[in-house]
């Protein structure tokens, strides 16, 4: 004899429910797309990459709604999305810094300025920052990078084996040290 396992579905999978849930997150979303571009501009710090960036989440979760849980926060769940793709971004640009060589010549440069200026300027500021960046003392640096990484103080304390409140002091002064060295940077 085959016993059956009965399942609990919490909701019956008919079109009624998927098309009220379809529209439902979607008009979640609409209602917290003003706080999804304050978010994005305070990680980017430019309008037109916070506007990518939220269009770029926006795909993204419509792409994977089917793995939104009803029960869970959709504004955090956007957040984190935004966050991740922002990392994402983030490391791909600093490994296509990596792959540039020092040693271009003058002619190259130009050709390269011809082709696309404004990628070429863009390299160039990653490169001037990731140098200013490693250019920091290693103890302050790691912090850093795991706080931009994502980590909260807290978590950041754990891993080194550091009080919180070292943690904050060492973000604070890279913080101001950066600040200094790179006041000319938007200009």
């Amino acid at each position: 004899m085959i016993l059956k396992r009965r399942i609990f579905v919490p909701y019956q999978l008919d079109k009624r429910n998927t098309t009220m849930e379809k529209v439902d997150f979607t008009n979640g979303i609409l209602a917290i797309q003003p706080d999804l571009h304050r978010f994005a501009y305070k990680l980017t710090a430019d309008r037109e990459s916070a506007n990518d960036l939220v269009q770029d989440c926006l795909l993204q979760a419509l792409d994977n709604q089917e793995k939104f849980t009803y029960s869970k926060n959709l504004k955090g769940w956007m957040y984190t999305l935004m966050r991740n793709i922002f990392v994402n971004n983030y490391r791909r640009t600093v490994r296509e810094m990596n792959l540039i060589d020092d040693s271009y010549s003058i002619n190259q440069q130009h050709l390269i300025e011809d082709e696309d200026a404004d990628r070429f300027e863009f390299t160039y500021d990653m490169k001037q920052l990731y140098r200013v960046i490693h250019s920091i003392p290693e103890e302050m640096k790691v912090p850093f990078q795991m706080f931009v990484a994502g980590f909260k103080y807290r978590e950041i304390a754990e891993k080194l084996g550091l009080p919180m409140g070292t943690v904050k002091s060492r973000l604070f002064f890279i913080r101001k040290r950066l600040k200094e060295e790179l006041k000319d940077f938007s200009s």
